[in-house]
């Protein structure tokens, strides 16, 4: 089987094939590895390859194989993790050097139960530096590119993980996502990625960014690869506080592209000026294959849209400001101006080891925070947070599912919005707002631009209701190339 079609499988076409003995764990990892070592110098997705312990795994889930005890459909599938997620043994940064080199001392959660389902985990993925960003520029260590294009992002803060993905040098992967942090390079990207609903897979072992916001979640390359490793993650778990006690469906259920009845929400306000046209068209392929295969398209109305930036860049930097005053030399990472007291220890360690972005959103949440700002500004934006929530309920009571871009534009070029936050910030406007509700959203390929770029559709859905939107996305998969 050559090297060729593999790179072209998914991840439930690589399951397949194990469960039909048509390939071993360790042909798709060496497969995999030969990959990563062949490409990933020009895409720089990997921050660290750990060949030795994906091996070993790889090994282990062929023995299991052939003594007929495969422990699901994920066993011996390679995949990869985002390095915002802590894993025992292997080097966690976060994509930053404030913690370079740090070595955490347990698995997070999701990695656990990837681990528990026999998944190949090949190593570490570059990101956005604390998950900050939309471009996987602010990564300290090196830029990712996207694989349709070498001279554009991939989008952030998962970069790495969609660049993998879709490049084929992983079949799944781990993206985390604060304000859009797995749809926005899934769109660009063109795979599939998928926040969960807020509760629904663990953060335990997750970096903190801003807690009431950051979510893990799946990216592959389908509807159903991401449906099955969703399957793998979903669940309670008590050493997260905000993970909520909810019963697991079986989300590869309904996955048939029947979507009769549905009903599809439009929002007036997403489809707004500032779309690029072959996204507008994009979206429009999408939403006629739904109204082809029986669904109800009905204009509904997310007035607080415009508002949803400044929102979420209060109460994130806010956050970010208060989650990240861990990092000060005396317990994580290596440590600046030792010898020289503690205050210099702290300002020489942050100021030299934080990036310029996370150090801007520090100190934008450090203002909010301040005394006689907290109520101007924090206190205010969580009220309008819950506005938000609001908004999406008055909608849901008339559709089961609203579809709309993931961006505004394709992939846009690397550079280009670095000396501009503030555009750099606009390209969320689309995907903060579920964050800001805690609710389900997935971005999954359209089609593609005249520039022969992939575009994103979104779909959010009710709380809890990933099977909804898988089901809605695997019919627009169906009929859109």
């Amino acid at each position: 089987m050559s090297d060729t079609s593999m790179v072209s499988w998914s991840l439930a076409d690589a399951a397949q094939k194990l469960d039909a003995s048509q390939i071993s764990s360790v042909e798709l990892t060496r497969h995999a590895l030969d990959l990563i070592k062949a490409r990933d110098g020009e895409l720089g997705c990997f921050l660290l390859v750990d060949e030795k312990g994906a091996l070993a795994a790889a090994h282990a889930s062929d023995a299991r194989r052939r003594a007929g005890g495969a422990l699901g459909p994920l066993d011996g599938v390679p995949l990869a993790i985002k390095d915002l997620i802590v894993t025992e043994g292997l080097v966690t940064t976060a994509g930053s050097r404030i913690l370079e080199g740090y070595v955490p001392p347990y698995d997070a959660t999701v990695v656990k139960k990837l681990k528990a389902a026999g998944a190949v985990l090949l190593g570490k993925l570059n990101q956005d530096e604390f998950g900050m960003g939309s471009s996987n520029e602010n990564s300290a260590y090196k830029p990712c590119r996207n694989p349709w294009d070498l001279t554009r992002t991939p989008g952030g803060s998962s970069g790495g993980s969609a660049a993998a993905v879709a490049a084929g040098l992983c079949f799944g992967a781990l993206g985390t996502d604060t304000g859009g942090s797995i749809r926005q390079p899934a769109s660009f990207c063109g795979i599939t990625g998928l926040k969960p609903t807020y509760g629904r897979v663990s953060r335990f072992g997750m970096v903190a960014y801003a807690s009431s916001l950051d979510q893990i979640g799946p990216m592959a390359r389908d509807v159903e690869s991401t449906a099955m490793m969703l399957g793998a993650l979903a669940g309670f778990d008590e050493r997260d506080a905000t993970s909520v006690n909810a019963p697991v469906p079986n989300y590869l259920q309904g996955l048939d592209g029947d979507v009769r009845g549905l009903k599809i929400g439009i929002a007036k306000e997403y489809f707004g000026e500032g779309i690029d046209q072959d996204v507008r068209d994009g979206v429009d392929r999408a939403m006629s294959a739904l109204k082809g295969r029986g669904a109800e398209l009905i204009e509904v109305s997310l007035p607080l849209t415009p508002y949803a930036i400044a929102t979420y860049y209060i109460i994130a930097t806010a956050e970010a400001s208060s989650n990240l005053s861990r990092y000060d030399g005396v317990r994580f990472g290596p440590r600046r101006g030792e010898g020289e007291g503690l205050v210099a220890m702290y300002e020489k360690t942050r100021g030299e080891l934080f990036g310029p972005e996370v150090k801007r959103r520090i100190m934008l949440g450090t203002y909010v925070l301040s005394a006689g700002y907290y109520d101007a500004y924090y206190l205010r934006a969580q009220k309008v947070r819950r506005l938000f929530s609001e908004d999406f309920n008055r909608a849901f009571e008339q559709v089961d599912v609203i579809i709309c871009p993931t961006t505004p534009t394709p992939a846009f070029r690397l550079g280009e919005k670095v000396s501009d936050p503030l555009q750099m910030y606009l390209n969320d406007i689309f995907t903060v707002s579920a964050n800001l509700a805690g609710l389900p959203a997935m971005s999954l390929n359209c089609g593609f631009s005249k520039e022969k770029l992939p575009i994103g559709v979104q779909l959010i859905g009710k709380p809890f209701d990933e099977q909804v939107i898988l089901r809605t996305g695997y019919a627009i998969e169906e009929d859109v190339p």
